[in-house]
């Protein structure tokens, strides 16, 4: 490559993963090489880092979106390559501390790694000699080894890599190492959050929406589109399955009691959520469920709800309060779209009084008399299909799809 910018990415836990290592590894490259299409790049790959070798031509909102937003990365940088000697290490660093960058600030630390131990200077005089550098550079900057605003970091290898103040990675583990999911995707605060951190995880998601249209209005579903291109890039891409559900949902309001209808409509959105994930080969459920947060998320309720399928059903929220989550979740920015006044299906048709201690053997018997299994077969059959692409984008295709 003619012109490139260089990329220093740090490994986590992946460094921890003994022989599945490679594994991992090869992933996260992939997981990152495919949000920079269709631009080029070359990785190369040493003891706990991967080097990105990235077009000049790239903008950097592409790579920064590839690199915050890539489970398995706990840091990264661009960064300077260059020849292990002193007088071109010195000219580099030189060049480097001539950015605005090192204006923004009061204080500095410097840090190296020698991997090389045949180099002529240790850790601590190299530190040594990069804060004389800064010093002589910006006079006005103090050197504060625990508190600093900026930081000069070299790294001994190969070559001699230099770089500036690191940026925070997700962390984690590559997207699909763990396996497939669904997520039952509500348009709330909590299902994005559960999206996130199972995919901080490894699990690769599709997404199942529940539309009771005109109950919910197309206002509720595009909201819940956002939030699927909002996680679609932390999912590496994402699919969102939208059900079909308002000759279902009227079926069960007349077909069991009034206070039983909140439990009947979970359970028949996880019967369907089921019947969708065995056909797109996913191996579990994800919902957002916290516990004891409404009605339908008791012990007693979340048991029944069990009861009606036979995957496993992960519910990574299950004992945090809202309030963390309300964090989390404004933290990777869906909360001000979850918080958009227009409601689910299941908050409009919701119950004044519903039960919230149910006695599963009893509610099995009510669910099954309702006989409803053909109809959620048929709620799979006109299920629609949107995709999301790994930057977040709506798939151009999905322009053709109606719902009405």
């Amino acid at each position: 490559m003619e012109k490139s910018n260089l990329y220093l990415v740090r490994l986590g836990e992946i460094s921890l993963k003994g022989q599945n290592r490679n594994y991992f590894e090869r992933t996260l490259k992939n997981n990152i090489k495919a949000k920079l299409k269709p631009y080029h790049s070359v990785v190369t790959k040493q003891k706990g880092r991967l080097y990105f070798e990235i077009e000049e031509n790239c903008p950097e909102e592409v790579s920064e979106l590839a690199f915050n937003t890539t489970f398995g990365i706990v840091g990264w940088t661009k960064c300077v390559r260059c020849e292990k000697k002193l007088e071109i290490i010195t000219e580099e660093a030189k060049k480097l501390l001539q950015k605005p960058l090192f204006n923004t600030g009061s204080t500095f630390r410097c840090s190296a790694k020698r991997s090389d131990k045949k180099f002529e200077l240790n850790s601590h005089e190299l530190e040594c000699m990069l804060a004389e550098l800064v010093v002589e550079a910006h006079p006005q900057l103090k050197v504060n080894l625990n508190h600093f605003d900026l930081e000069l970091s070299i790294e001994i290898r190969d070559k001699a890599y230099l770089y500036t103040t690191m940026n925070k990675g997700p962390n984690g583990l590559p997207v699909s190492t763990a396996g497939k999911g669904m997520l039952l995707l509500s348009g709330g605060i909590d299902s994005p959050v559960a999206a996130y951190m199972m995919g901080s995880r490894g699990l690769k998601m599709e997404c199942i929406y529940f539309h009771a249209y005109p109950y919910t209005s197309d206002l509720a579903l595009m909201k819940v589109k956002t939030l699927a291109g909002m996680v679609a890039p932390y999912l590496q891409g994402t699919r969102l399955h939208v059900v079909p559900f308002t000759e279902q949902q009227l079926w069960i309001k007349t077909h069991c009691n009034e206070e039983e209808t909140t439990l009947m409509f979970r359970a028949c959105m996880m019967k369907v959520a089921e019947k969708l994930a065995k056909k797109n080969r996913g191996q579990c459920l994800v919902t957002g469920e916290a516990l004891s947060q409404v009605a339908s998320q008791t012990l007693d309720a979340m048991s029944f709800t069990d009861k009606t399928c036979d995957m496993l059903v992960i519910r990574p929220l299950v004992g945090m309060n809202k309030e963390a989550i309300m964090t989390t979740a404004r933290e990777i920015g869906t909360y001000e779209t979850s918080i958009l006044p227009y409601e689910d299906c299941c908050v409009i048709f919701s119950p004044k009084h519903p039960i919230t201690h149910p006695n599963t053997k009893v509610e099995m018997e009510h669910y099954q008399a309702m006989a409803i299994d053909e109809m959620l077969d048929k709620a799979v059959e006109e299920t629609k299909i949107f995709d999301f692409l790994s930057n977040g984008q709506e798939a151009e295709y999905n322009k053709e799809i109606s719902l009405h």
